[in-house]
């Protein structure tokens, strides 16, 4: 497998046509994380390639394009919060800031923003089948237990709901728990804040936690593969 080629023609979130390419793996996280050169790379792009017009990187354009794609709509996510009625009567919860999705997110009529891990996934507080629509982007990968958070998301999104995220994967290995393994940090370098701790990379297998969750009907988007990966899983 050759290294992914950066090239996109139009931000799935806001319609611009120009993108920059910055690395942002650092070394110590590159060692705990056991990466080849060309999962460097391919993780570099996934995090560091975005839009110069409204910042949001590969990964969050990519979770953009799986929630329009679901709804049936050819255009902008900035397109369709103002403008897709079926969207704009839903119940969108966002948890954490999803890189720049949030200024276009703010524009839906029922949209909350809630911050991990202060609303706990593994416990929402929502009622059972309370929810249309849940969206994060590299949070599940920082929770204890991320089968009951799915779990959870399932318990709360109403018959026919929508749950998207995104995590980073090794598409070349296992998924595998760092509950016996040194401590390790997304985020950037030298911050070792309690949220930003890793507790499970995601390999090839990262799927199968959510079958084991519940959820019968999931697809995913890439815009430029192996590097951007976005989950859709109904909740049927």
């Amino acid at each position: 497998m050759g290294e992914p080629s950066p090239s996109l023609e139009i931000c799935p979130v806001c319609g611009g046509d120009r993108f920059a390419h910055e690395p942002v793996l650092w070394p110590e996280l590159i060692e705990q994380w056991e990466l080849s050169p060309e999962e460097v790379a391919y993780i570099d792009l996934q995090q560091g390639f975005c839009c110069t017009a409204c910042k949001n990187n590969l990964r969050t354009m990519t979770l953009a394009a799986a929630m329009t794609k679901a709804f049936g709509f050819d255009g902008s996510l900035k397109d369709f919060c103002r403008n897709h009625p079926g969207i704009r009567q839903l119940t969108v919860i966002e948890i954490n800031p999803a890189k720049n999705l949030s200024p276009f997110l703010q524009a839906l009529p029922k949209h909350a923003l809630h911050s991990f891990p202060q609303l706990d996934l593994q416990q929402m507080s929502f009622p059972d089948s309370s929810i249309d629509v849940i969206l994060h982007s590299d949070t599940l990968e920082h929770v204890p237990n991320s089968k009951r958070a799915l779990e959870e998301s399932r318990r709360v999104l109403k018959p026919g709901g929508h749950l998207f995220y995104t995590i980073p994967i090794v598409i070349g290995r296992l998924t595998r728990t760092r509950q016996d393994l040194p401590a390790s940090y997304h985020g950037r370098p030298g911050v070792e804040r309690a949220d930003c701790v890793v507790q499970k990379e995601y390999g090839a297998d990262f799927w199968c936690e959510i079958f084991e969750a519940g959820f019968r009907e999931i697809s995913l988007t890439s815009l430029i593969f192996p590097a951007s990966v976005a989950i859709h899983a109904i909740k049927t």
